[in-house]
């Protein structure tokens, strides 16, 4: 398609985006059927990093950081930047003069599936970053891009507005149109979660109360006392 800037995009709830960045990726990705979660390559730059925001998308040459800058322009607070490249990159295309300026304009964290470089400014920033690479490879800016179109990151199709959820676990995307309705998923995985581990406290076996002696009889499976 031709380089396009989309200036203005739809975005999700807030209270929404706050409660999903609440509940973590692991419980949002089980909350909406097991789906939207990011490959697991795609990690943290440091194990306390965690955000939720909504999506700005960025398509970038690779090793070219020029629609990065462009995209800056039309970020709002509580954004997250999701970049992608044309073609398959390590280049450290983020660092911490990018992270500063992300910062001042209220971007909350970004995913990149590319590099990254500055690691330890980027930390000590504490600006969340999660990428496929860290390297200290340098980039240009000299290609066009697209901004605010739907990609594919890690797997996963996103839409500008969509939600990222990120954390230690890896990267969620939850569809804008989604996010009320998984964010009230969640919360009642949540609260039926913590009746289990009571139960799982108390010494009660799974095997039990989720029933599955009854799966166990069904696959054939034979209990012996010795073989």
């Amino acid at each position: 398609m031709k380089p396009t800037i989309v200036k203005r995009i739809p975005r999700a709830d807030a209270a929404a985006v706050k409660t999903l960045g609440e509940l973590g990726v692991a419980t949002v990705h089980e909350a909406q059927g097991r789906i939207g979660l990011m490959k697991p390559y795609m990690r943290p730059i440091y194990p306390t990093a965690k955000t939720s925001g909504n999506a700005i998308t960025v398509s970038c040459a690779p090793g070219d950081n020029l629609m990065i800058h462009a995209a800056l322009e039309f970020v709002q607070q509580g954004d997250i930047l999701v970049v992608v490249t044309t073609s398959e990159s390590t280049d450290g295309m983020f660092g911490d003069l990018l992270g500063v300026s992300c910062q001042a304009r209220g971007v909350v964290g970004l995913i990149i599936e590319a590099g990254v470089r500055d690691v330890a400014d980027l930390t000590t920033m504490d600006f969340p970053v999660w990428s496929k690479a860290i390297s200290a490879q340098g980039t240009v800016k000299d290609t066009p891009g697209s901004v605010n179109i739907p990609i594919v990151c890690a797997g996963v199709s996103i839409r500008p507005g969509d939600v990222i959820v990120a954390d230690v676990d890896g990267v969620c995307v939850v569809e804008r149109q989604a996010a009320t309705e998984i964010a009230r998923l969640g919360n009642e995985r949540v609260a039926k979660e913590a009746k289990s581990r009571e139960r799982l406290r108390a010494g009660e076996l799974g095997l039990d109360f989720y029933g599955l002696r009854a799966k166990i009889t069904e696959l054939g499976i034979r209990y012996v006392d010795e073989e």
